[in-house]
């Protein structure tokens, strides 16, 4: 197999830039071309990033491309990644992989008969600053981890986005749309859920765009906004979750976890970086000794500061995968454990009891410094 793979990418809306943006930071991938329903966006992005604008077909039938990138709405993942291996490609999508359990055990078996790859975002969790808790956490440096608990609550998407409806619509929901970056990590960082219960609710029936160009227009919500849960893992430990776009504010911090020997602060899943604390038993926090692990170094600026952005990694280290014939940090396995442990939790809440997990994973290979750089150009 060549040491590069052709890449397009469906769907070029606000997450194809970070997609085109960053994917030359790394090898086995190059962006070729983009499509969109609307041929405008295409257009737009691939003269922006010196890529080739198709329609949604030509791209399929692209001899070029061995991989595309899902980045439809969350509702359009599983007829897309369905028709991007119908093409005989390879699907790297971003999350969530799909809506259901079903579909996503549909895509398995068309990707299993066709000898095809499917990988899905979030790849967060590659981030340095993961990686040193993974590291902390394998070294044994909090004990066994027994419980924890991971808070994601904000007031929601329709202040800031420029089109927030699919948010509130089956598919969305703080659950699917955060929910990935935090179970992910916990599966990086303790393995495979058993079985899941959930609260969960509503705030309002609608909710008002403040951001432009929407602004005034008023969206219905049809998925729950503000979510409870608990998860035991396959480990034992017991891990309680909250979901919400029903905070104004709030003091929680992102994800803790308790262990037999001691504690362990995660910064936010949904970034690469951050600061690692951690105690042992004398209760004393202190700041986990920083390690030069490329995917924590800033790389971009943002209004609130440097932070480092490396989405892409898990499309590389997929593209690296088929390269290497060895598995992929960001699977299918793991995409659809994640994918039964989130749907799970909004069952739960529906039919109010506990619900077993019906897939499981493996952890991922840790990412640590030598394997990062063997990602990078």
């Amino acid at each position: 197999m060549a040491k590069e793979l052709g890449v397009g990418i469906i769907g070029c809306g606000n997450i194809s830039i970070t997609y085109l943006a960053l994917a030359p930071l790394f090898k086995g991938i190059k962006m070729l071309a983009c499509a969109d329903l609307n041929p405008e966006a295409a257009q737009l992005r691939a003269k922006e990033y010196g890529v080739k604008a198709q329609t949604i077909d030509e791209l399929l039938a692209n001899d070029e491309l061995e991989v595309i990138v899902n980045l439809t709405i969350p509702d359009a993942h599983f007829r897309v990644s369905k028709a991007i291996l119908e093409a005989g490609k390879h699907v790297y999508s971003e999350k969530p992989l799909v809506l259901s359990l079903e579909e996503g055990e549909e895509l398995r078996r068309i990707a299993k008969d066709k000898g095809l790859a499917i990988g899905c975002a979030p790849d967060t969790f590659l981030g340095g600053a993961h990686q040193l808790a993974r590291k902390y956490v394998d070294e044994g440096g909090v004990g066994r981890i027994t419980s924890g608990t991971c808070h994601v609550m904000s007031p929601g998407m329709e202040m800031w986005h420029p089109n927030p409806g699919f948010f509130f619509l089956k598919g969305g929901g703080p659950i699917l749309d955060l929910g990935p970056y935090y179970v992910a990590n916990l599966i990086n960082l303790i393995g495979p859920v058993k079985r899941v219960a959930a609260l969960t609710s509503m705030a309002n029936p609608t909710r008002t765009v403040t951001s432009q160009p929407l602004a005034g227009t008023v969206l219905p919500v049809e998925t729950p906004t503000n979510i409870h849960a608990l998860l035991e893992f396959a480990n034992g430990a017991t891990i309680t979750m909250s979901a919400s776009w029903d905070v104004w504010s709030h003091r929680h911090a992102n994800m803790e976890l308790y262990g037999t020997e001691g504690s362990l602060y995660v910064p936010d899943p949904n970034f690469f970086g951050g600061l690692v604390e951690a105690s042992g038993r004398d209760k004393d926090i202190k700041p986990l000794p920083v390690w030069d692990h490329p995917f924590s170094k800033a790389n971009q600026e943002h209004p609130s500061g440097p932070r480092a952005n490396y989405r892409t990694a898990g499309l590389a280290d997929m593209a690296m995968a088929l390269i290497e014939k060895r598995d992929p940090r960001c699977s299918l396995d793991r995409s659809l454990h994640g994918i039964d442990v989130l749907t799970s939790i909004l069952k739960s809440g529906e039919e109010g009891r506990f619900v077993d997990m019906t897939t499981t994973c493996t952890q991922p290979e840790p990412l640590g410094i030598d394997e990062a750089l063997a990602l990078l150009r």
